[in-house]
């Protein structure tokens, strides 16, 4: 996969902006739409769907669309891409989801083959749970198909629930055109019954079938002949493992009772030997050129320029006149009330005259720059041995600071100093047994200890971020979090040193790197 594969510069018929959000590149299109990158207002990346105009001009369209759409705003499995923002009744209907830097499954299929099975067995209890959290809100699928699942470091995202939906039974499918995928459609879909969430589980069968032998079930050929074998033929599953054939036959079952549920394909896919009792993406969850390739689409996501402008620079002081002696010294202004410290608060360590000398990555780097997959597969807790971090700059680093135990003090991200609450806009704080983020920021919480590097929190930010509160056991001693400012796109990484039991006492050792890509 190439560069050019992941983003396509925008071409003379897409539009710029969609509903507000100013399109950058062009990610991919299918029979439903075209999808396009583009970035909130904070520099979070989104995938922007723009639905095909021959749909736009159907009445019955708009009408299932919208109220997929409402379906689909409640939809928040973590198997799942977020539904951001949607303009069901804009000229040209359009949905906003979180991007995900990987690829398809049927991208990784096409370019490396067939997946191992204990990948599949992750992927299936993945996408099972994704289908549970569909299922939950009255949603089914209908297009569920290797195009439609993501490849993330942390698990599959299943994505375009509901417009699949939005698009049957209109005016359109009535004139001969089909929504689904012949290969991955269940029986009942091709006969024109009515879907259940059996229908899912039928697709999610094909699915890993496919992914696991590079072989269709229900073999190649037109969509006729595939058809005709759905409803009439068995599923050819004698080149799959034996330990996953009856499941995988019972998922494809032509009768929609006879399938598994979900939660019963999650059990089976966490008690298979290989899977050890526990599903668990962790760094070797997909061959190692699939992770590379997801930490190269990661990293070329740049956070957006700040939309607000710099900070004006005072102008230069005019050369002051030759002082004379007033007759009479003016009075002293009164100096401005401040809290005394508390117990054993010292000032902060004076930063380093010069900063630290240039050094080298501990590792060699990979051809290509992917090098980041290093850091991203092994839980973001490698650090480069040079400071400056691609677009960041060290301002500085490990300063150890204590917020003392039920008192009102904030470590100042800007300044790298303990101060009363309230004193900065950009701060972290303790409230009993939990550090608490304020600003308009994300929150990144590392996987393994040492300090996490500014591009890593980037990284992570856009792939598990975190609410604006991390609870004292989520970081231990030695584990790291950070923060990443919305607004200048900055990034804080503190690294605990020591915590309290439930007083709010935290001492921190924190790195402050300013955003200047």
């Amino acid at each position: 996969m190439t560069t050019d594969s992941v983003f396509q510069p925008l071409s003379a018929d897409d539009p710029r902006e969609v509903g507000g959000y100013r399109l950058a590149a062009r990610l991919g299109a299918g029979g439903m739409g075209r999808v396009y990158l583009s970035y909130t207002p904070g520099g979070r990346p989104v995938a922007v769907k723009v639905v095909r105009r021959k749909f736009a001009a159907d009445p019955e369209f708009r009408r299932r669309f919208r109220h997929e759409v409402a379906n689909a705003r409640r939809i928040h499995g973590l198997y799942t891409a977020l539904v951001i923002d949607a303009g069901p009744d804009d000229p040209t209907p359009w949905l906003a989801t979180a991007y995900v830097p990987g690829p398809s499954l049927q991208q990784v299929v096409r370019e490396h083959g067939p997946l191992p099975l204990r990948t599949v067995l992750l992927l299936i209890g993945g996408i099972a749970e994704a289908l549970q959290a569909i299922h939950g809100v009255e949603v089914v699928h209908r297009d569920l198909k290797p195009a439609n699942v993501l490849m993330a470091s942390d698990g599959p995202r299943v994505i375009d629930f509901g417009i699949a939906r939005a698009a049957d039974s209109t005016v359109l499918t009535d004139s001969g055109s089909m929504i689904g995928s012949p290969p991955f459609m269940a029986p009942e879909q091709v006969r024109g019954l009515p879907v259940t969430p059996a229908t899912d589980v039928f697709a999610l069968g094909a699915l890993a079938a496919y992914v696991l032998s590079g072989a269709l079930p229900f073999g190649e050929g037109p969509d006729t002949a595939v058809l005709y074998r759905v409803v009439h033929e068995e599923p050819e599953l004698g080149q799959l493992p034996e330990s996953l054939r009856p499941l995988l036959a019972a998922c494809l079952a032509k009768r929609p009772e006879n399938r598994p549920l979900p939660a019963e394909l999650i059990r089976a896919a966490r008690e298979h030997p290989l899977v050890g009792g526990e599903l668990r993406f962790t760094e070797h969850w997909l061959p190692d050129p699939v992770t590379l390739e997801i930490a190269r689409r990661s990293a070329l996501l740049k956070p957006p320029p700040p939309t607000t402008p710099p900070r004006p620079q005072a102008p230069p002081a005019a050369p002051a006149p030759t002082p004379t002696a007033p007759a009479t010294a003016p009075a002293a202004a009164p100096p401005r009330p401040v809290a005394p410290p508390p117990p054993g608060y010292g000032p902060p360590p004076s930063p380093p005259a010069t900063p630290p000398a240039a050094r080298r990555w501990s590792r060699p780097l990979l051809a290509g720059g992917l090098a980041l997959a290093a850091v991203v597969t092994a839980g973001v807790a490698l650090w480069p041995e040079s400071e400056d971090d691609g677009p960041y700059a060290a301002v500085y680093l490990d300063r150890e600071l204590t917020i003392p135990a039920a008192a009102e003090y904030d470590f100042d991200l800007d300044d790298g100093k303990v101060v009363p609450s309230g004193e900065s806009s950009w701060n972290v704080t303790t409230l009993g047994p939990e550090f608490r983020v304020r600003g308009d920021s994300d929150v990144f919480v590392g996987k393994d200890g040492g300090r996490l590097s500014p591009l890593a929190c980037a990284l992570g930010v856009e792939s598990e971020p975190a609410s604006g509160s991390v609870k004292f056991d989520q970081v231990p001693p030695g584990r790291s979090f950070c923060v990443r400012s919305r607004g200048t796109g900055s990034v804080a990484v503190l690294r605990v040193v020591k915590l309290g039991d439930s007083d709010g006492r935290a001492t921190c050792s924190l790195s402050y790197y300013r955003y200047q890509g």
